[in-house]
């Protein structure tokens, strides 16, 4: 019987990246959903997830990090009850536009991401206000809510920075 997988297969993905990877994306989640929840500064919640899609994306490339991205951004629509498939469209890219900045444009340092990272949570706040606008009515606080969310995750995107940087570097 002929198989429909390849033999080579498994030896062309690092099993062992994929796992330390999908440990990453457990921990972020539970961050987010358990941890992060609690801090909230005038009712806003730090959002941490989009920098680690970019994160993924620097050092990922633009395969593997969206495929990481989309993983994340399935659970973090599940997790996030108003939120139908937004993040599942959001977070991949993010992470495939931070990939292809990076390979081109700009380096893999720390500041660089943190630069793409305020962008990717920029990018995010817009599109859910974008999303709250568009099913209710427009009001200018939101955008102050979007600025002070984007603003409340910036301490925290330093966070999702260090775990890819050296799971990239292990073979």
């Amino acid at each position: 019987m002929k198989t429909i997988i390849p033999k080579d297969f498994l030896e062309k993905i690092n099993v062992g990246k994929v796992l330390r990877y999908a440990i990453y994306l457990v921990v972020l989640l539970v961050m987010q959903n358990i941890l992060f929840t609690q801090l909230r500064i005038f009712g806003v919640c730090p959002m941490f997830l989009p920098a680690a899609a970019v994160a993924m994306g620097m050092f990922e490339g633009a395969t593997w990090g969206p495929l990481f991205s989309l993983l994340m951004g399935i659970f973090a629509d599940m997790a996030f009850v108003e939120n139908t498939i937004f993040f599942t469209l959001a977070f991949p890219s993010i992470s495939f536009a931070s990939a292809f900045v990076s390979n081109f444009f700009i380096n893999r340092r720390f500041f660089a991401y943190m630069g793409a990272a305020i962008l990717g949570l920029l990018a995010t706040a817009g599109g859910q206000l974008l999303k709250t606008a568009a099913s209710d009515t427009f009001s200018m606080v939101m955008v102050t809510t979007a600025l002070l969310q984007t603003a409340w995750s910036i301490p925290f995107a330093v966070l999702a920075y260090f775990p890819p940087a050296r799971l990239s570097r292990l073979e």
